[in-house]
């Protein structure tokens, strides 16, 4: 029983421990190879990858997992951003309070979006999703107190403890990829659970799912709750990173960016959002050095990997796989 369960196309194991260990070494020792080489602006570039992998991997545990087309996730990221900022505008800095409590301001704002939104279905709920986030994004703006529309600049960096500063780049990144790997480490997990098997099984028959006695309403009510709380630890994280909390986090575009990182990614692979943000953060990276047009050639790639690799870059080797045995069959 436990062998077909671990089978079955609702597990998702992941790479080997020996692929993760090799990885995470190598992510580890990542700020000593770029302050060898005298390209320490690479570390701040990982930190953001890492910080959108886990926003990214939070909107694909609803939109992956449980076919929830959200349009307005950014919202959640950008309260997480506000929290920090006004907490430390008001003098409280440490992360320890900070950033859990971006966590349950964005968690809570979820709830209360969840709760009206997951009763529509198709467009209207992609709709009353962006409907919240533009809400949300015009609060902001007309918060002149902490900036209004040219954003909340921040006094510093969170305090974590003494022998940590996160001041320094380097520090800032490890907590960042502490962070990150406990968040994919939860992940992997809860999509494992029973919870996670529901959430998979009302996203491939929502019906059927009701009519065994599942309560499709809550199971995916508490999902996007977990993935609001998820993407505030990002907003969180985001704004100690770019030391300015903006409304633009909040703006429908994120949310489009995000959407696109899960799709490049592989919406429903347990590791979607990760290179979902790899690829693009990177590939726009790579690309805005060379032109100011980077956009146009960013849809390219994106429309290549619709039309080539529907399950995005994690599904590139079972599709290999399989045309192996097809040629071979």
């Amino acid at each position: 029983m436990t062998t077909s369960v671990r089978h079955s196309a609702l597990h998702h194991a992941g790479p080997g421990k020996a692929v993760l260990l090799t990885v995470l070494a190598l992510l580890l020792a990542l700020p000593f190879a770029a302050k060898a080489t005298g390209m320490e602006f690479y570390i701040g570039v990982a930190a953001r990858v890492l910080i959108f992998a886990i926003a990214a991997s939070s909107l694909n545990l609803i939109l992956g997992f449980g076919g929830m087309v959200s349009f307005g996730h950014a919202a959640f990221v950008g309260l997480g951003a506000y929290t920090v900022g006004i907490l430390m505008d008001a003098g409280i800095t440490s992360a320890w309070v900070s950033w859990p409590l971006a966590m349950l301001v964005s968690a809570a704002a979820a709830a209360l979006i969840g709760a009206i939104s997951l009763r529509t279905r198709g467009v209207y709920f992609i709709m009353i999703t962006l409907a919240f986030a533009q809400m949300f994004y015009y609060i902001v703006v007309s918060l002149k107190a902490y900036g209004g529309d040219d954003g909340l600049p921040l006094t510093g960096r969170s305090l974590i403890a003494s022998g940590i500063d996160l001041k320094d780049d380097a520090h800032f990144y490890w907590v960042v990829l502490a962070l990150s790997v406990a968040v994919m480490g939860f992940l992997q997990r809860c999509v494992n659970s029973s919870f996670g098997r529901l959430l998979q099984g009302t996203r491939e028959n929502e019906m059927r799912m009701a009519a065994v006695g599942t309560r499709v309403f809550l199971i995916r009510w508490q999902a996007f709750v977990l993935a609001g709380a998820l993407a505030g630890l990002a907003g969180a994280l985001l704004a100690n990173l770019n030391g300015l909390v903006t409304p633009h986090l909040m703006h429908w575009t994120q949310s489009g960016q995000l959407m696109i990182m899960v799709i490049i990614g592989g919406a429903g692979a347990l590791w979607g959002g990760l290179l979902g943000a790899a690829g693009l953060l990177i590939l726009e990276e790579l690309l805005s050095s060379y032109t100011l047009h980077w956009h146009m050639a960013l849809g390219v790639v994106l429309l290549a990997v619709v039309l080539f690799a529907p399950r995005g870059l994690s599904g590139l080797k079972r599709a290999r796989r399989q045309a192996k045995e097809t040629i071979h069959g």
